[in-house]
């Protein structure tokens, strides 16, 4: 999968500009609901966010090339509660996430809208963060399952030996890395 593209319609650039009443929700969607929502509540006129890459996909030896939201599953809406409830009864979303620290989400939206306005390439990428357990997807270490270390580091993966007590670690590039449940 290679990006290509960000399709800057999917966020008027007005939209970190609105009303200072406007505060951000974050809406879970339903499975692979998140364009037709984002479509949905444009025609209603309600501002919302939904990052979108446009990839290059193989399917049994076929190339496609997709729009996939840069975060599946999430869309975000600036609005009012109403606005929200609005978007609920869609039936599309599955949770209106409230966000406490608005001039952070309002700052990281802002950041990644003007990075994919940008034209730089990105990749979705899962957050990593100490003690989380991951698997290697690809490369010499494909299988290699580990932790990842605390102390900011997210790229040196630990394994263990619990029942010695003891651990070794290595560095890996962290897009290699799938979390594990």
């Amino acid at each position: 999968m290679s990006p290509l593209m960000y399709q800057p319609s999917s966020a008027p650039a007005d939209i970190f500009a609105a009303d200072p009443l406007d505060v951000w929700f974050v809406l879970r969607t339903k499975s692979r609901q998140e364009k037709i929502l984002a479509n949905e509540l444009r025609s209603r006129g309600i501002a919302s966010f939904l990052p979108i890459i446009t990839c290059t996909k193989y399917y049994g030896g076929r190339k496609a090339t997709v729009e996939l939201p840069v975060f599946p599953g999430y869309l975000f809406l600036r609005g009012d509660m109403d606005e929200a409830y609005d978007a609920d009864r869609t039936r599309r979303v599955a949770q209106i996430i409230k966000v406490t620290d608005q001039e952070r989400i309002d700052r990281e939206l802002r950041n990644i809208h003007l990075a994919l306005c940008g034209g730089a390439p990105l990749d979705p990428f899962p957050y990593l963060r100490a003690g989380v357990s991951v698997e290697v997807r690809e490369g010499p270490f494909r299988g290699l399952r580990g932790v990842i270390e605390a102390g900011g580091r997210r790229d040196r993966l630990i394994l263990q030996v619990e029942i010695l007590g003891r651990a070794v670690s290595l560095e890996i590039d962290a897009s290699l890395l799938d979390v594990i449940d």
